[in-house]
C-alpha cells in the first residue's frame, strides 16, 4: 500500500484510529497496536461525547487515518476537508457491536489491518 512509504521521522507509520466515541473500537485498536515497532498509533472519536474527540491536529499528525465505518470517514471529510484532502483514509468496516478489548474485536482488528498493511501488519 502506498501509505507505507509515508513514515515519520523515526521510520514508523503514524496511524490515527477513529470510531464514534473512542471508547471501544478505536481505543482497542490503539491499545493492541501501540506495541507494534513499525507503527505509532493514536485514537479518537467523531462524536461530541467522544472520550478523546478528533482534531485537525491529530489528522495532521497521522500518515494514515483508519476509520471503523464509512460514516466516520464522511464526518471527517465534512469537518476537516483541508486536513484530510491528501491523507490516505482506510475503512475497516467494523460495526459497533463489541466491548473494549473484546477478543473477537481484537481478532477482527488484526485481520483487517493485515489486509490493508500486509508488509507491516501485526503478527
Amino acid at each position: 500500500m502506498s501509505e507505507l512509504s509515508n513514515k515519520g521521522s523515526n521510520g514508523r507509520i503514524k496511524i490515527l484510529f477513529v470510531c464514534s466515541r473512542n471508547k471501544r473500537r478505536s481505543l482497542t485498536a490503539e491499545t493492541i497496536f501501540k506495541v507494534e515497532l513499525v507503527w505509532d498509533v493514536r485514537s479518537a472519536g467523531t462524536e461530541q461525547s467522544a472520550r478523546l474527540k478528533v482534531t485537525a491536529g491529530q489528522i495532521g499528525w497521522a500518515d494514515v487515518i483508519v476509520v471503523m465505518e464509512k460514516r466516520h470517514k464522511e464526518r471527517l471529510r465534512q469537518k476537516y476537508p483541508e486536513a484530510l484532502a491528501a491523507k490516505p483514509c482506510v475503512c475497516l468496516f467494523i460495526s459497533d457491536n463489541y466491548e473494549f478489548m473484546d477478543p473477537d474485536l481484537i481478532e477482527l482488528l488484526r485481520e483487517k489491518m493485515r489486509e490493508h498493511f500486509p508488509a507491516a501488519g501485526p503478527a
